[in-house]
């Protein structure tokens, strides 16, 4: 099976032609990667962090609620065996405009708030990311603002 998520990404990068299909379920699996990425940041991803990616993941690529499951299961298994932010990010970089890099910044600022507070290895992965998204710091921090607005957390609360 990791061989399996590990080709899909790998011919998203170029290296092959995928088919349509492939190239939605690489960019699914970036992003399902990243988002478990987020939440293990702090040590443990706990069950509201869980409940977030999957309903992150379900409203952004129309997934029903076992197909987000299975997403994030996939994203958990290839965040074990290889933590390589780098073609995860670059899946998404070269398949979304930058409006949808800054959806995807705002996917990560849900998940690392999900738990009320942002730890500075999750501030820490989102600033990386978001470099290697080639979204600006600027945007980021509106994209951090604009998800705690939704989920009523005050500007000076982390």
């Amino acid at each position: 099976m990791i061989g399996r998520l590990k080709r899909l990404l790998d011919a998203s990068d170029g290296t092959a032609a995928p088919a349509g299909k492939n190239d939605a379920e690489a960019l699914h699996l970036a992003a399902a990667a990243l988002l478990v990425e987020a939440a293990f940041m702090d040590g443990h991803m706990d069950a509201n962090e869980r409940a977030t990616i999957e309903r992150l993941l379900g409203e952004r690529f129309s997934l029903d609620g076992d197909e987000a499951r299975a997403l994030l299961a996939d994203g958990e298994t290839l965040i074990q065996e290889t933590g390589d932010l780098y073609k995860f990010t670059r899946t998404l970089k070269d398949a979304f405009d930058a409006a949808e890099r800054v959806q995807i910044l705002e996917m990560l600022w849900e998940v690392t708030l999900a738990d009320g507070a942002i730890d500075h290895f999750e501030s820490n992965l989102i600033r990386r990311i978001s470099g290697l998204l080639y979204v600006s710091d600027r945007e980021s921090g509106e994209a951090r603002q604009r998800v705690k607005a939704r989920l009523g957390q005050s500007a000076g609360q982390d």
